[in-house]
Order: structure tokens, then sequence, then C-alpha cells
């Protein structure tokens, strides 16, 4: 349309004027505003103003990139360290390290798309996580725990921690999407008539099934009292 003014088109850059840093600088821009599952290549190489061929030089595949964005983003992100050997007991260190995973995760949406979403993990990354794996057990065990208690108490709070955070990150993906879709819990008719108990509760402000602070608290207590269990039955036959 005649007299309608159009935004200014980016400056081409010249070949090799973009090193690593700054694509997945321009990577972690692009994402926040695309989301991970769609960040291409060829948008990446429009959003930076360089030719798509300029990107693959450093990083061949998507993946690649990915993965050296997963790595820049466990320091990016200051994920919390493991537990340590400080004056706290094990359960106050637990407890921490699990809502301190929770809450960065959460507040960090791309975090989560890398490290807990996607299906591969670069070796740093790899590695990071079995020495955190690695350093609760032995502070388990530590406490009297058996390797098998030890290992199995850790894999249970992973598996809480990891799967509440998934869920909850899904479902703020298909709001923001706006796909319609809702989860099953949304979708339970509870009436005083006929479900009495759950409509009590829901006037509590409990939800069933939700990946929300109070089942996640209930749940990683439960975990921890397990553990707690395990511990005073080592010590009493020890």
């Amino acid at each position: 349309m005649a007299g309608q003014e159009t935004a200014p088109k980016r400056k081409r850059r010249e070949r090799g004027s973009i090193d690593p840093e700054e694509i997945i600088n321009g990577a972690f821009e692009l994402a926040e505003e695309v989301s991970i599952d769609n960040l291409s290549m060829p948008m990446l190489g429009k959003h930076l103003g360089v030719g798509v061929t300029s990107i693959y030089w450093y990083f061949r595949k998507k993946d690649d990139l990915l993965n050296a964005m997963t790595d820049r983003a466990i320091t990016r992100y200051h994920l919390p360290a493991a537990m340590k050997a400080t004056g706290d007991d094990w359960r106050s260190q637990l407890h921490h390290y699990a809502h301190a995973t929770r809450q960065a995760f959460l507040a960090n949406p791309i975090l989560c798309d890398l490290l807990l979403i996607r299906s591969t993990m670069s070796t740093k990354a790899g590695a990071m996580g079995a020495k955190e794996i690695e350093r609760i057990v032995a502070l388990l065990m530590a406490e009297g725990l058996s390797l098998e208690d030890a290992y199995d108490s850790y894999s249970a709070v992973q598996l809480h921690l990891r799967g509440s955070i998934v869920l909850e990150r899904l479902y703020q993906r298909s709001k923001a999407e706006d796909s319609g879709t809702v989860a099953y819990y949304e979708n339970l008719v509870i009436t005083p008539e006929d479900t009495p108990r759950l409509a009590e509760a829901e006037s509590r402000g409990w939800v069933a099934g939700a990946p929300n602070d109070h089942n996640f608290e209930y749940v990683l207590g439960c975990i921890l009292d397990n553990t707690a269990r395990l511990i005073a039955d080592r010590a009493a036959v020890s």
C-alpha cells in the first residue's frame, strides 16, 4: 500500500563475522520468542543476520547447537549444587535441594526444555549429572543407608522432582499455545451431590494430581519420611 512504512531490512553480515558465542547467545534470544521446539537454523540465521551456512560451520545440526545451549544453561541459570557436607542434617539439605531445583526450572522454561524434556544431553551435562548423583548417594550412605537404599531414595526424589516440573512445563506450554488442551484434573466433574469429599477438598484449594506446590511438598515429605525410617532401621540393627 502506498505510503505504508516498512521495517528496515536487517543488513546481512559478512561471512566469518560471527563466532560460536554469538550464535549461542542468539539462539537463547530466539528460543525465548519461539521456544526450543520451533527454533530452526534458518530462523536463527535470519535473526542473527547471517547465512545459515555460517551457523552450520560451527554447529552441523540443531542437536549440536542445543547441546551447546544445554552446557551454557547449566551455569547461566545457576542450578543449585547437590547436597553438601554442611551443618544442616541430611533431610534439610535434600528438602532444600529439591525445592531450589524445582524453583530454578520453573522460573526458566528454556532450562526445563533443554535439560528435562529433550531426549538427548551433552557429554558435559551428563558427566555433571552423574557426579551430582554420586555426591547425594554418598551423603545418604554416610547416614547409614546401604547403597541400594541410598540410590532408591535419591531416585524417588529425582523422579518426583523431574516429573512434577515437566508436567507443569507441558501444561504451561499448552496454555501459551492456546491449543485447547487441558489437564485431566481440570476435566473432573466435581459436585457436592455426587462427589462431596472432592467438593470439600476443592473448596480448600486442593487439586488432585496437579503438580502444584501443595502436592509437590506432600509427596516429597512422604519420600523423606521413608528415607528417615530406613536410616532409623539401619541404626537399630547396627
